[in-house]
């Protein structure tokens, strides 16, 4: 399977947020969202970030509750993993496996056009188990 087939699946919508946001403000948003990462893009369509719940727990670690207050772009991640629209499920399954992250952007022609996460793969790899499971069942009750 595809990346673009699972974002027409899921969606494309990809929330982001600019550098200078509080990270109050993000946490807000995540909540709001009930998602755990959030792309960090001053226009929409740019990746210059990503800053997840992860980072953030992080952040408040080493400095405190000053934290909260502090722009994304403190704790952001700037090395961010994206992957095209034609990348396969495996692939990015390996990736993220590999780099030990979480949420992967879609990018196309240099445009942000989606958001991929390790839940989104795990259950495209679980339907896609569970349709070979119903061919092979109809196979040998035919």
């Amino acid at each position: 399977m595809r990346i673009s087939q699972l974002l027409r699946r899921k969606g494309s919508g990809v929330t982001t947020v600019d550098g200078s946001a509080s990270i109050r403000s993000a946490l807000q948003l995540l909540a709001e969202r009930g998602i755990g990462a959030l792309v960090v893009s001053s226009d929409g369509r740019r990746v210059e970030g990503i800053v997840s719940e992860r980072d953030v727990a992080r952040g408040l670690h080493e400095q405190g509750g000053a934290l909260l207050d502090q722009p994304v772009s403190s704790v952001m991640t700037t090395q961010v993993h994206v992957c095209p629209p034609e990348a396969t499920v495996d692939g990015l399954a390996r990736t993220m496996t590999d780099h030990r992250v979480r949420h992967v952007p879609v990018v196309a022609d240099g445009v942000l056009v989606g958001i991929v996460s390790i839940g989104d793969v795990v259950k495209a790899r679980l339907d896609e188990l569970e349709a070979e499971r119903q061919q092979l069942v109809a196979y040998i009750q035919t």
